[in-house]
């Protein structure tokens, strides 16, 4: 996918004339793609986006991987350097006069280190103040890249409720579904959580060697990359029939989950949809087994602003993408968890996974 490159470097430097910002870099993380489409690889070689305000940006990147950077003249200018050059010296030499600079915040410290060390009259900081505000609204093409991966997403949950669960191995299960993320349009999977019986009490458990069995109940947390752009989903699934107790709890969840949804609409704080989440689990009794956010923000990073919790009074705004995913665990016996991505539309709240949320009972 292609957006509107120039526009977004445009108002990155609009956002740094009003901040008094002189100079942007980007590094590893999802700032650099946002910005020209290009994302770096986490090498020892120092690939940086140099912005300011007075040229047209210039790429930084090693030599042996210029090859991989489609080129964009209008927007940002290539400068390869070779194996026996000095980068550090470049990128200080391109912010020669600049006083104030902004870092990418997945930077790597060394290269941080080594700019400081060169540029002793500079004051550094970090990017993501000024790069959040860009990236929270997606655009209309972001916001259909975030759709595809839902609902690719939304394919595999509706494969699982069809799988037999039953003897084998968290592992095995973990393995299973980050194939039928790749299957089902992916191009990458990220992560593949699998968490049954007591595991699932905790909420980013890995998959190991147990052998789910019939009355576990087993938290399936998975996601992707879809053209850029991230997935996260939760469903949940008992192998048999579940007690009367555990139906009972995971109504309070269903009830959470829905409620919280609900909420989201333009100018509503943050901390007021995780308040309304946490409300109905905590009258329920099970307020202290809440032990997370309700949602983190999702885009080119699966974990990125806005964050839903308490303290965050940020006002939510349309283009606004995030999960909801209240959770209640139980320490040594299970846990549960249910996990939407959602989008801020103009007057209320879109869905972007649609599969069926209710308890799964497998084999």
């Amino acid at each position: 996918m292609t957006f509107d490159y120039r526009a977004r470097l445009d108002a990155t430097r609009r956002l740094m004339e009003t901040h008094g910002i002189g100079a942007l870099l980007a590094s590893v993380g999802a700032d650099l793609p946002y910005l020209i489409g290009y994302e770096a690889m986490p090498l020892e070689r120092l690939t940086m986006l140099v912005v300011t305000g007075n040229r047209v940006p210039v790429l930084l990147v090693p030599k042996l991987e210029a090859p991989r950077v489609v080129e964009r003249p209008e927007v940002f200018e290539v400068r390869p350097w070779s194996e026996t050059e000095d980068p550090i010296g470049i990128v200080s030499r391109l912010l020669e006069g600049v006083g104030s600079v902004v870092v990418g915040d997945q930077t790597w410290a060394t290269f941080v280190l080594a700019l400081e060390e060169r540029l002793p009259a500079t004051r550094f900081g970090v990017a993501s103040p000024l790069t959040r505000a860009l990236r929270m609204r997606k655009d209309p093409e972001e916001l259909d890249a975030l759709r595809r991966a839902g609902h690719a997403t939304d394919r595999v949950a509706a494969r699982l409720r069809e799988m037999r669960f039953s003897g084998r191995t968290e592992a095995e299960l973990s393995r299973l579904v980050a194939d039928m993320i790749i299957e089902e349009g992916h191009q990458a999977a990220t992560f593949s959580i699998v968490a049954s019986g007591p595991n699932g009490a905790s909420p980013h458990h890995e998959a190991g060697e147990r052998i789910m069995q019939t009355g576990d109940a087993v938290v399936v947390d998975f996601g992707g990359k879809l053209d850029g752009y991230c997935s996260d989903t939760t469903r949940m699934f008992h192998v048999g029939e579940p007690t009367t107790e555990y139906r009972e709890i995971f109504a309070v969840l269903e009830e959470a989950q829905a409620a919280a949804v609900d909420a989201v609409r333009p100018g509503v704080a943050a901390q007021d949809v995780d308040r309304t989440a946490r409300a109905i689990i905590a009258a329920a009794g099970y307020g202290e087994y809440f032990i997370h956010r309700t949602g983190h923000g999702i885009g080119l990073d699966a974990h990125e602003h806005p964050y839903i919790v308490e303290g965050n009074d940020f006002e939510l705004d349309a283009g606004m993408t995030f999960s909801i995913e209240p959770g209640i665990y139980l320490p040594g016996r299970f846990g549960m968890r249910i996990e939407d991505i959602v989008a801020v539309s103009d007057h209320g709240v879109e869905r972007l996974n649609c599969s069926d949320r209710h308890l799964a009972v497998v084999g």
